[in-house]
């Protein structure tokens, strides 16, 4: 009992850490208020027993995630509470509950922090061009003009293969010269459809 009560304590604190300052869905904080206890549990059923623990090892490695994908944070916090899971489940109460508090904070301070940004982040840039536009380098010398760097990730048809649209990687030189851009890419892509959007973290099945 004292194992489990101290698995959900640790599981409320992860989930309300990792509420703070992020945004995430009812489901994922229920699942890392409850996956410490889940897995101090079972580690607490097949302690001792070689054969048990292969069998629910088997068992696991068989399990999915059925969930939208995450991040990478969201990847690292679920390991984290898996982590204390275990540590509780063999009875190391003390040191599952300091490892979550001092990792915990460790997580919101740096969540907090400038670690990790650029000074210009990425964006994700569409363009939609008639299908009689060479593409290709069209457009490069603006790119050279307003951003650091840039990179074409896909093209596709669209509107029965009368057009195409275009997604690019961009880094601004400066952001204060995004309309002065699109204006410029404006002028030549015909006046169609040009969409700057801030570039979404990669996500990952969990």
């Amino acid at each position: 009992m004292m194992v489990l009560c101290a698995s959900l304590l640790i599981g409320a604190f992860l989930a309300v850490t990792y509420s703070y300052k992020n945004h995430t869905t009812k489901s994922f904080l229920i699942t890392l208020f409850t996956l410490p206890a889940i897995v101090a549990v079972v580690i607490m059923m097949v302690n001792g027993n070689i054969g048990t623990g292969i069998a629910v090892a088997g068992a696991f490695s068989l399990v999915r995630f059925r969930s939208a994908p995450g991040t990478a944070k969201e990847i690292a916090i679920i390991f984290l509470a898996m982590a204390t899971g275990l540590i509780t489940g063999m009875g190391y109460l003390l040191l599952g509950v300091v490892f979550a508090v001092i990792l915990g904070c460790i997580f919101t301070v740096l969540n907090l922090s400038t670690f990790g940004e650029t000074a210009s982040p990425t964006k994700l840039l569409k363009i939609t061009i008639p299908e009689d536009l060479n593409y290709t380098d069209q457009f490069d010398d603006l790119f050279e003009k307003y951003t650091n760097t840039y990179s074409l990730l896909d093209v596709k048809t669209t509107n029965m293969g009368s057009l195409f649209k275009l997604s690019y990687n961009i880094e601004l030189k400066d952001s204060k010269q995004e309309k002065a851009f699109i204006d410029e890419l404006r002028c030549r892509n015909g006046n169609l459809e040009i969409a700057i959007c801030k570039q979404m973290e990669t996500g990952y099945d969990l």
